[in-house]
């Protein structure tokens, strides 16, 4: 394990300060969303898959312009399928608010060990700053999340996914704002 050494010069001290200040700030946005999510997870359960539909809507939309403005027919084609499969996608997700939610919870679910994964993976690269283990923490959090969304399926399914949403949040949000905390001390030195 190699220590991030302040060697002093301007150019370290900022990039210090820029990485700890994106830290902190990302941290403060996902404890203030997390908040909220527990506070209103069955309205965070809504919330969370109409904003999927809407993308999913979106994505319809970007296919039936590749379609407008392809160049073979069979191009144009494919686009217009994927379009409608997007439409309908995004318009069950988006109009019909508490159908599907075990579909989306399971994804969720998923979503959270993956997540898990990664923060441990972005752990073990920061672990030369002092706070890395929060960061690994977190991505523990998370994994547990997920597996225990998995275990209540399917009567988690009306909270599980904002309350768990909000939990995540908070625990990565105190842990990148722990990081920043423990990069302001080596930016000090």
């Amino acid at each position: 394990m190699t220590q991030v050494v302040n060697d002093g010069t301007p150019e370290m001290r900022g990039l210090l300060d820029k990485g700890r200040k994106r830290l902190r700030n990302v941290g403060v946005i996902m404890l203030i969303l997390g908040v909220l999510a527990v506070a209103f997870p069955l309205a965070t359960t809504i919330a969370f898959k109409t904003i999927i539909g809407w993308l999913f809507i979106i994505g319809a939309l970007g296919h039936f312009y590749g379609a407008w403005n392809a160049d073979t027919p069979t191009r144009r084609s494919v686009d217009v399928v994927q379009g409608i499969i997007f439409g309908v996608i995004g318009g069950w997700l988006a109009f019909f608010p508490l159908a599907g939610i075990v579909t989306l919870t399971v994804l969720l679910a998923i979503a959270f060990i993956l997540q898990g994964l990664l923060e441990i993976v972005m752990a073990s690269r920061l672990s030369q700053f002092p706070g890395w283990k929060w960061m690994l923490f977190s991505g523990g959090v998370a994994i547990l999340a997920g597996v225990l969304i998995f275990a209540e399926l399917p009567s988690s399914a009306s909270w599980a996914i904002g309350l768990l949403l909000g939990i995540n949040l908070l625990s990565s949000g105190f842990s990148y704002l722990m990081v920043s905390v423990a990069m302001g001390k080596v930016s000090r030195l």
